[in-house]
C-alpha cells in the first residue's frame, strides 16, 4: 500500500487514496465541531490557506451561522487577493479528432456521427479575427488527443499563427493551452512557444473510477495523466491550471484530492496552481449528464467554490459558460476571478454559424450572451472586466506572480492594468451603452489605486488610449 507524501513524484502517493478517505472521515466526524470550525476559520483569516483536511471540515459543515461566515470570508479573501477584477477569456477549439474513449465527452473515438474537423491555419486566422473583433485578448486553445491529426507540431504552429495575427486594434496577447498530458520535451516546446498557462483537468482523482471512465486510449493511464503537471514544471512551465469535472465522482472526494494536488505542487516545486477550474458535467451530442450518479446541485457548487477560495487564496478560479448567468453571478461573489464570454465550444464556431458546426460542440453552453452583454453585466454588478495579460508579458509568472499576489500588493499593478485594458475594449469594441457604463466605472475605480504616482501614470495612459495609443501596462 502506498504512503501519503505530498513531495513524492508518484501520483498514488501525492494523491493518496487512503489519505483522501481518512480526510473525508475526519470531516464527517467534525462537521458539527464548532470549536474546531472556529479554529479553522481563524486560521483561514490569516490568508495563508488551509490544508485539505481543514478545508474538508468546512465543506462538510452544515451549521447555518458558520456557513454564513465561510461565504463571507471567501468573498473577502477574493477581494483581498484579486479585488473586483474579473479576467475575460474565450476557448478556441482547434480539432475534435481524438483517440480516447472518455465516456463523458462526445469527442470519444466510438462516436461515429459527430462531424470531425481540424482547423487549417487559414481557418484559425478567421477564428482569431472573429475573436479579436469581439474584443478578446486571451484565449485557451483546446484539442482532442490524436498524435496523427493533432501532433505537437500542429499545436505549436497554431500558437504561432494566433500570436502573429494583428487585425485593426486586435491582438491575442496570451494563449493558454489545454491539451492532453505529454512529455517534458513537449512541455519545453510549449514554453518556448510563449504559452501562458498549461491547463489540464484531472476529470476525477479516484483511480478506479478514472480507469472506468477512460476505458481506452492513452488517457487511460492514470499516473501519466495525474503526474502531467510535474512534467510541465520540469519543462519550464510554471503557470499550470488544475480542475476536476464535478459529477463523475463524489464531490467531497474530488475536493480533497484537488487540494492535495495543489499542496503537492507547492511542496515539490514551490509554486501552487495558477488557476483552478470547477466545471460540471454538461449535455453534449451523445452525452446525457443524468446517467452520471454524482451530479452536484447549485448550493453544493457554491460551497465548493467558497471553500476552494479559502483553502487556496492565491489561485485564480475559473467558471466557464457551462454555467448559467444566474449561477455565475452567485459564484462571482464567492471566489471566481476568471470567466469566459461569448464562447463557442465547437471547432470553427466563431467564424461560422452553421448547424453542422454546432453539432460538434464539446458541451452545451448555458450562458449564450455575446461578450458585450457579459462585460456590461459584470460592470453593472460592480466588477471590472479585465483583458489584462501584463504579468505574463512582464515575466511575472510562477513564483514571481505568487509572491506579488500573496503580498497583497497586486492593487497597484493589476487594478490599473485592468482599467487600461477595459478602456481599450470600450473604445474599440463596446456598444454605446456598454461604453457609457464602463467610462463611469473607470472614473470610480481609478481612485482606488493606492499609489499616487501609479494612479497619475495610469490616468495619463487612459488619456493616451482615448487618443489612439494601445497596450500600456505596469
Amino acid at each position: 500500500m502506498s504512503v501519503y507524501d505530498p513531495k513524492s513524484p508518484r501520483a498514488e502517493e501525492f494523491i493518496n487514496h487512503e489519505e483522501v478517505l481518512a480526510s473525508l472521515d475526519y470531516a464527517k466526524e467534525n462537521c458539527h465541531n464548532e470549536a474546531l470550525i472556529d479554529e479553522i476559520l481563524n486560521k483561514a483569516r490569516l490568508r495563508k490557506g488551509l490544508s485539505h483536511r481543514e478545508a474538508a471540515v468546512l465543506l462538510d459543515c452544515d451549521i447555518p451561522e458558520k456557513n454564513a461566515e465561510i461565504y463571507a470570508l471567501a468573498e473577502q479573501i477574493k477581494k483581498d487577493f484579486y479585488g473586483n477584477r474579473i479576467v475575460m477569456f474565450a476557448p478556441l477549439y482547434l480539432s475534435n479528432y481524438c483517440i480516447n474513449g472518455c465516456v463523458y465527452c462526445p469527442y470519444h473515438m466510438k462516436n461515429k456521427h459527430i462531424p470531425r474537423k481540424k482547423l487549417t491555419q487559414d481557418e484559425i486566422r478567421r477564428e482569431v479575427i472573429a475573436l479579436q473583433d469581439m474584443g478578446h485578448k486571451r484565449l485557451a486553445i483546446e484539442s482532442g488527443e490524436d498524435p496523427v491529426n493533432n501532433p505537437i507540431e500542429y499545436i505549436l504552429e497554431s500558437i504561432k499563427t494566433i500570436y502573429d495575427i494583428k487585425h485593426k486594434n486586435g491582438a491575442i496577447r496570451r494563449v493558454n493551452v489545454n491539451i492532453a498530458a505529454t512529455t517534458v520535451e513537449n512541455y519545453r516546446k510549449l514554453k518556448d512557444a510563449g504559452i501562458g498557462t498549461y491547463i489540464l483537468f484531472q476529470e476525477t482523482y479516484h483511480k478506479e473510477s478514472y480507469e472506468q471512465l477512460h476505458p481506452t486510449g492513452p488517457k487511460h493511464d492514470y499516473a501519466y495523466h495525474t503526474e502531467a503537471m510535474d512534467r510541465a514544471m520540469q519543462g519550464g512551465i510554471d503557470d499550470v491550471g488544475l480542475g476536476v469535472l464535478f459529477g463523475l465522482e463524489r464531490y467531497r472526494y474530488e475536493f480533497s484530492a484537488l487540494l492535495m494536488h495543489a499542496e503537492h505542487l507547492e511542496a515539490a516545486f514551490g509554486v501552487g496552481p495558477h488557476t483552478i477550474s470547477v466545471p460540471r458535467i454538461r449535455a453534449a451530442d451523445d452525452i446525457d449528464p443524468s446517467t452520471f450518479a454524482n451530479g452536484i446541485n447549485d448550493d453544493q457548487f457554491a460551497k465548493i467554490v467558497a471553500c476552494i477560495r479559502i483553502a487556496v487564496p492565491y489561485t485564480g478560479m475559473i467558471v466557464s459558460t457551462r454555467e448559467s448567468q444566474k449561477t455565475r453571478e452567485r459564484v462571482l461573489h464567492l471566489g471566481i476571478s476568471q470567466i469566459s464570454g461569448g464562447s463557442r465550444t465547437s471547432v470553427g464556431g466563431y467564424a461560422e454559424e452553421e448547424p453542422e458546426c454546432e453539432s460538434s460542440a464539446q458541451f452545451d453552453v448555458s450562458d449564450r450572451r455575446p461578450l458585450d452583454a457579459v462585460v456590461q453585466w459584470l460592470m453593472k454588478l460592480g466588477y471590472i472586466p479585465s483583458f489584462c495579460t501584463a504579468c505574463y508579458r512582464e515575466g511575472r509568472t510562477g513564483d514571481r506572480f505568487m509572491s506579488l499576489c500573496k503580498s497583497g500588493k497586486i492593487l497597484n499593478c493589476c487594478h490599473p492594468n485592468a482599467l487600461m485594458t477595459l478602456k481599450e475594449y470600450l473604445i474599440d469594441y463596446a456598444s454605446p451603452e456598454t461604453r457609457q457604463v464602463g467610462e463611469e466605472l473607470i472614473k470610480q475605480e481609478i481612485l482606488k489605486v493606492p499609489s499616487d504616482k501609479i494612479r497619475a501614470i495610469a490616468l495619463q495612459h487612459l488619456d493616451d488610449i482615448e487618443h489612439g495609443q494601445r497596450d500600456f501596462r505596469f
